[in-house]
Order: C-alpha cells, then structure tokens, then sequence
C-alpha cells in the first residue's frame, strides 16, 4: 500500500462508488457483450510521469469485484522512452474490469499528471538550492479535490490550505469590503481564534507591512514582477528580523512552471502555483485485456525511483 494512503479519509470510498453510479446509472450494455468470464488486463504508461493515485485506482477496482497488483511503487517516474510500460495487472471477470476501466484511468491520468507538475517543480527549486515551501493552491476541480491534493502530497509539494475551513486567506475583495487590512485581520482574528493561520494577499510592500502590524502570520505578495519581488521580499524580511517577527511571505500570482525559476529568490518562504493542477497535463494510461497473440511489454526497465 502506497504510504500515503494513510491520508486518506474513510470517506473516499463512498466518493468512488458515486462516480461508478455516474457513470452506469442503469444498464451496462457493453459488459453484457462481454461477459463474466475471468480475464486479465495489464495497465499501460505511455507517458513520462509520476505514478499517483494508485489507493483510488485499487479502491474502484475492489468495488467492482476485482483484483490489482502494482509492478511499480506510487511514487516511481515512469519513463516509456517512446513505448509502453506495463504498470500494473487487474484480474476479474470481464465485464467488471471493463465496469471500473475509465474511471480508475481517468483518476490515475490527472492525479499522476498533478504528481508530475509537483515533482518538476520540487526539483527545480532543489537545484536552485530554493529551500522554501513548493505548493499548490484551491483552484481545482470540483469535486475532484482530494485527487488532486492527494497528487500533490505524492509529487513532494505541499496541498497549501484544503478548503475555506483549515486557514484564513483575506483577498482583496475582503479588504475592500471591510475597509483595510486591518480591519479584514482584527475581523478574522475574532472568529478563527489562536489555532487558525491568517493569511493577506498584498499587493504592495506598504500592503505587507499593515499586514504585519495587524497580526497576520503569512503575508503573500501578489503578481509581482520577479525583480520587484525580489526587493519587496527582501525589504519586508528585514522588517520582521528587526521586530522578531516570524511572518511567512508567500510569492503568488501568474507564476508558472517555465517561471518559477525566476520567483526562486531570498526571503520567499513559500511559492503557490495555481497551475499545478490548472491546464496540467495528464499522464497517458491505458488498460488492455490479454489475448493470445499479445507481445510481451516493457515492465522493469525506464524507471527511476525518487
């Protein structure tokens, strides 16, 4: 079992057997052509990616009936080199394998894809010597959240806040409506007590500093431009090393993966990519039943385990 499975939530299963009722609301007309007879279909990497996903990918096949055994850890770099690797075989009747084939692929095709982005990223920033927090942001999909912060988790880069509930992120709408940053903090403070994280988007070094004063614990400086960042981020460091101050600044805002490079600079503690899962490309899966004439597939060679 993949390590960070342990994540999970019990709940997750209940996720899976809704998306299975989506996707066969009455009759499966298709499984009735083939059958219950027991078969064996092998699991297919078309693509360079990051293996992630696999609890979701075992947990739809067990709802239909069936078996899986993995040749790869979650977590591996699958490398094609231009073929097919053989990732994993599921074994079951048929008709059931056929039941959990396009949901399991298409779990495991964006959460690997997610794994993938965040590996690149985590790598970049190690070999730039960047120590700071590689994160992702909330903007994903709808009722595919845990997916895709579950391929974060896999790829090494940190889920940032899951939802509106674990920490307190005032943007500039927030401020607007309450009348400064002050006033958003003192509010926010009020309700969210001790325990809870508050977080300001700013938009100007002046931004950070009534921040500070006010008591947020990360301030995030907004679409600056690298060299402008690089100044703010400097300058505002020094002001919470001459007040003991142990703010987090956080660098966000139109970064992306061909970017991040640039916004890898002193005193960033933290930089979110909202790109991590927008317009991520997805890992190429496929899950094929055996036949006689099959040619045996690449199943140990092209990977890399980090």
């Amino acid at each position: 079992m993949s390590r960070h499975a342990a994540l999970l939530p019990a709940t997750f299963s209940r996720t899976i057997e809704d998306w299975l009722a989506e996707d066969i609301p009455s009759f499966d007309y298709g499984g009735y052509v083939v059958g219950n007879d027991d078969k064996v279909a092998t699991l297919f990497c078309k693509s360079d990616g990051v293996l992630a996903g696999v609890p979701f990918f075992d947990q739809v096949f067990q709802h239909t009936g069936c078996t899986v055994k993995w040749n790869f850890e979650e977590g591996a770099e699958i490398m094609p080199y231009g073929g097919k690797v053989a990732v994993a075989e599921v074994r079951g009747p048929a008709r059931r394998i056929l039941m959990g084939e396009r949901l399991a692929l298409n779990i495991l095709a964006r959460c690997s894809g997610v794994a993938s982005r965040a590996r690149r990223l985590r790598t970049l920033a190690d070999t730039l010597g960047f120590t700071g927090v590689i994160a992702g942001t909330r903007k994903t999909t709808p009722g595919f959240r845990l997916v895709e912060k579950y391929g974060m988790e896999v790829g090494g880069a940190d889920t940032h806040r899951m939802d509106l509930s674990t920490m307190v992120m005032l943007k500039d709408n927030h401020i607007w409506a309450t009348g400064s940053i002050t006033n958003a903090v003192k509010s926010a403070r009020s309700v969210a007590g001790f325990s809870v994280k508050i977080e300001v988007e700013c938009q100007s070094e002046q931004d950070a500093y009534e921040a500070i004063d006010a008591g947020a614990d990360i301030v995030m400086l907004d679409n600056f431009t690298p060299d402008t960042l690089r100044l703010a981020a400097s300058n505002v460091k020094t002001k919470c090393q001459s007040t003991r101050n142990n703010v987090l600044i956080e660098a966000s805002g139109g970064i992306t993966e061909n970017t991040a490079a640039l916004y890898m600079v002193p005193g960033i503690d933290i930089i979110s990519f909202g790109t991590m899962t927008q317009s991520v490309p997805h890992v190429d899966f496929s899950l094929k039943i055996a036949h006689e004439t099959s040619e045996p597939a690449l199943s140990t060679n092209g990977v890399c385990d980090f």
